[in-house]
């Protein structure tokens, strides 16, 4: 029999996993949604099956993917669990083997068990597939109309070790570029880069040493640079051998962001150094020549994981600001200067992919308002100009807690920023979420359309959209 999940802040209000896939084929629609918004919003998430074994964290849970389709003005949606090695061995067994990030927590029944792992992070269309990830393992293909799960795929055999949960996608030449840590190893500072081509085909593998092992959620891709950021949330298998938090925060280590140039070799990345910071998620970089740029949303500490003797960290450096970093190659120096763009609190920073490793003038995040939202993450919806520095924001009530914000040009021809602002939103009133539709160029003027469900979709992580396929 399965046994009830635990209080715990990850499994609660709006991060409380629901435990059924279902279809609904005409969602209730409040407002008008744009004829011109023709495919599907995909969004993947932890909702794990089973109540943890051992601690739970938020990046365990097993993914499910759900899909809004948007066709003719009308709005479908499903659900599917992504149904790797884990999520069937622990059906089969009624109850939850794995410890996610420790593994030395397992039950011993599943040691050395190969898994295909969670794929609870992001989920990517790319040379005809539709791809969940997590940082930990290969991607996991689904089918694109069903959902139903279709296993691992390591690009014909070609992928050796992991792969992150963001790929960049070249708007120009269709290239996917990814890397993966801990690639030769558990938590080990072993990593790698890829590059895929716009048909899906694995061109490009290398391997290098990290300056020390860490997790890397996250890169940055130029059109003439990639930028591996290398900061302290350490990765160490002695100290979860030992009962200690596999992944900790050591900021003595400083950060160490490596460039290279795109065609080039990992021989050559060249190592800059700055005090210790996180960075979950960058909004966009681009070059000018030698000079390169990376807007994040910068933490003083990584959010979500404990010192190295399993303290919890410093609340006060947990928030954080949209700042700039910026690389000058042609000076014999290893320093980046940095740069705070916006004061408020934010996360999860987009733009309009069509501009993704260029220069920008329009990133969309969210952010805290003037009260913080009740129910757990962020409750507003926010545009950045880069170019002016205002900042234009959709607030919502406290009560309400939204997903990242896609965005969606209304045609492939369309100006820079002229589209709209996907998100899946929890009303933490109702315990039931709806897809809530913005116009990208005002989202401060409120929804162009909500779609409401009669269920909620758990706090999840990524997203992204799929033209309508004809």
């Amino acid at each position: 029999m399965a046994q009830a999940f635990p209080n715990h802040p990850n499994l609660d209000g709006g991060f409380a996993p629901i435990h059924m896939e279902c279809d609904a084929n005409d969602l209730i629609v409040e407002g008008e949604i744009p004829q011109d918004l023709y495919g599907t919003f995909f969004r993947n998430g932890p909702n794990p099956q089973f109540a943890p074994k051992g601690d739970h964290h938020w990046f365990a849970g097993d993914g499910m993917v759900h899909a809004f389709h948007i066709e003719n003005g009308k709005v479908s949606y499903k659900n599917r669990y992504a149904k790797t090695v884990k999520f069937d061995v622990e059906r089969k067994a009624g109850r939850s083997l794995f410890s996610a990030l420790n593994p030395m927590d397992s039950d011993p029944s599943v040691a050395g068990l190969e898994t295909n792992g969670v794929a609870n992070t992001n989920i990517v269309w790319h040379g005809g597939k539709l791809l969940a990830l997590e940082e930990a393992h290969a991607p996991f293909e689904l089918d694109p109309v069903t959902l139903e799960s279709r296993g691992a795929w390591t690009f014909d055999k070609k992928l050796v070790g992991p792969m992150t949960a963001h790929p960049k996608i070249d708007p120009e030449n269709g290239e996917m570029i990814f890397f993966g840590y801990s690639a030769e190893g558990i938590l080990s500072n072993r990593m790698s880069y890829h590059v895929v081509n716009k048909e899906g085909v694995l061109i490009d593998s290398q391997f290098f040493d990290a300056p020390y092992a860490a997790m890397v959620h996250d890169f940055m891709v130029t059109r003439d640079f990639v930028l591996f950021p290398i900061m302290p949330l350490t990765a160490s298998l002695d100290r979860a051998m030992a009962g200690k938090p596999a992944f900790a925060w050591e900021p003595e280590k400083g950060n160490q962001i490596g460039v290279m140039r795109r065609g080039g070799s990992v021989e050559d990345i060249r190592w800059f150094k700055n005090d210790a910071s996180f960075v979950f998620h960058p909004m966009n970089a681009f070059n000018n020549g030698d000079i390169i740029t990376c807007d994040v949303s910068e933490y003083g500490q990584a959010p979500l994981f404990p010192n190295t003797d399993g303290s919890p960290g410093d609340p006060a450096k947990m928030d954080a600001k949209l700042n700039r970093w910026t690389f000058d190659l042609s000076k014999n120096t290893d320093d980046y200067k940095v740069q705070t763009l916006d004061d408020v609190t934010c996360e999860f920073g987009r733009l309009d992919e069509r501009n993704a490793g260029l220069n920008y003038r329009f990133g969309y995040m969210l952010c805290n308002g003037r009260a913080k939202s009740e129910a757990g993450t962020f409750s507003n919806i926010a545009r950045f100009d880069h170019q002016t520095g205002q900042r234009d924001t959709f607030e919502m009530s406290p009560h309400m807690g939204t997903s990242e914000a896609i965005f969606v040009p209304k045609s492939a021809s369309a100006e820079e920023g002229e589209g709209y602002l996907l998100s899946n939103v929890y009303d933490g009133t109702t315990d039931k979420s709806h897809l809530l539709i913005l116009d990208a160029q005002n989202p401060s003027q409120g929804p162009l359309a909500k779609a409401y469900l009669d269920h909620r979709v758990p706090y999840g992580f990524h997203g992204n959209w799929m033209p309508g396929q004809d």
